[in-house]
């Protein structure tokens, strides 16, 4: 399931679920135990991806608490559980994004890493209330998803953004007021994202640049969810067969919640 968002991911996963709607089943206890094979495939499938797993799992026991005297019942629970879990990953990312929005100033030079629509979003909307934004884009590699960040902002009035590859944000970050990030999810207490995020913030602590993440609040999950790394093709690194060494590519890093400034979302501001 690859895609540049985990709110993405977690609605499409949410949808999936769908399928099982239509099929017949002989019994509760089959439907239920067809629900429960699909959402553990689901999982498996990106358990990188926290939303995912919050939203899947809550689907799940919604169906098992409800106790369904038979199968329709039981697939009318399933189909206002994924509704619901759909509405709130949506709405939590757009809550977050206004909330950020209103905490950008004009003028302000922001630095991002990667591709976060509600990083994305928040700007957006900053700009569109009239606000003015230099803002430096990392590259990302090797996916370069940085690029696609950076193609979206140039069509933002208001809004001027400078590529930069990664290796680069050291030089730049003395000039930023502020580097604004997305989430794949935040796990007790580290904050998990696209590779090259934790020597960003590392380096952004150095230099006294604050660093603010948002994302939906279904990204943050207190116990019960272990985060496992997406280790990506190696021909995204180098396209030649490596002969004599090996190539990583992890998908994530992880960071301390410690060098964090400020983490943003429907559910309220935590400073750190």
């Amino acid at each position: 399931m690859r895609t540049h968002s985990s709110s993405v991911v977690a609605v499409k996963a949410a949808r999936a679920l769908e399928a099982l709607l239509d099929e017949e089943y002989p019994t509760v206890e089959e439907y239920v135990r067809a629900l429960e094979r699909n959402s553990t495939a689901l999982r498996r499938a990106s358990p990188s991806h926290a939303s995912l797993v919050t939203t899947q799992r809550e689907v799940v026991e919604r169906v098992r608490d409800v106790d369904p005297a038979s199968v329709a019942e039981a697939q009318e629970v399933t189909a206002a559980a994924i509704d619901d879990v759909v509405e709130r990953v949506n709405t939590g990312k757009h809550e977050a994004a206004a909330a950020v929005a209103d905490r950008i100033e004009d003028g302000q030079t922001l630095l991002t890493h990667d591709y976060s629509s509600t990083v994305l979003e928040a700007i957006e909307l900053a700009a569109r209330d009239g606000k003015h934004l230099d803002v430096f884009v990392t590259e990302a590699r090797p996916r370069h998803l940085g690029r696609k960040t950076a193609r979206m902002l140039a069509a933002i009035d208001r809004v001027d953004p400078t590529l930069i590859v990664d290796g680069a944000s050291g030089y730049y970050l003395g000039d930023c007021d502020e580097v604004l990030l997305g989430m794949d999810c935040i796990v007790g207490d580290t904050y998990y994202n696209r590779v090259g995020t934790y020597p960003l913030v590392a380096t952004a602590a150095d230099v006294g640049t604050s660093v603010c993440v948002t994302g939906s609040g279904a990204k943050i999950v207190a116990e019960g969810f272990h985060f496992e790394n997406d280790y990506r093709d190696v021909s995204e690194v180098i396209r030649e067969p490596p002969e004599g060494f090996d190539v990583k590519n992890p998908a994530y890093d992880a960071t301390p919640t410690r060098l964090l400034d400020t983490v943003v979302t429907d559910e309220g501001v935590e400073e750190y």
